[in-house]
């Protein structure tokens, strides 16, 4: 990396996501189960994009973040029609990894919590990286 990460992401800097649980959000939809509430794939999904709204726009061009640890407790469940925030709180810079801690609420209570990390990238580095696993498929050219 041309830049050091640290200047740039600081412990304590935020994010947030929010939406309304739609039935589209619901375990039945995505195919996490039966009941029909928020998705934990879809809070998953909810807590990337706050980290991603807390880092994201700090980064030069041609560098994004990836996830690469998600540890997470999905404790309350919420229904279709209410609205779920989450939010992530820098928790640590090292190198070129950038650590999270995690809350998500419904217009109620706590429903999710856990921590997460993100691994900053050079983006047409990381695609060389990937394209050349196509390589060994069986038939590649």
């Amino acid at each position: 990396m041309s830049f050091i990460l640290h200047d740039l992401v600081k412990e304590g800097m935020t994010g947030e996501a929010t939406l309304i649980v739609a039935d589209e959000h619901t375990a039945p939809r995505i195919g996490s189960g039966k009941v029909h509430v928020l998705a934990t794939p879809v809070m998953i999904n909810l807590f990337e994009a706050a980290a991603l709204a807390a880092c994201e726009h700090l980064l030069p061009a041609g560098y994004q973040s990836l996830g690469t640890v998600l540890d997470i407790r999905h404790i309350a469940a919420t229904p279709v029609g209410m609205r779920v925030t989450a939010r992530a709180r820098v928790s640590g810079v090292e190198g070129r990894t950038i650590r999270f801690t995690l809350e998500a609420f419904d217009e109620i209570e706590l429903i999710g919590d856990g921590r997460h990390e993100r691994v900053v990238v050079h983006v047409e580095r990381f695609d060389e990286r990937v394209k050349k696993k196509l390589d060994h498929l069986p038939g590649a050219r």
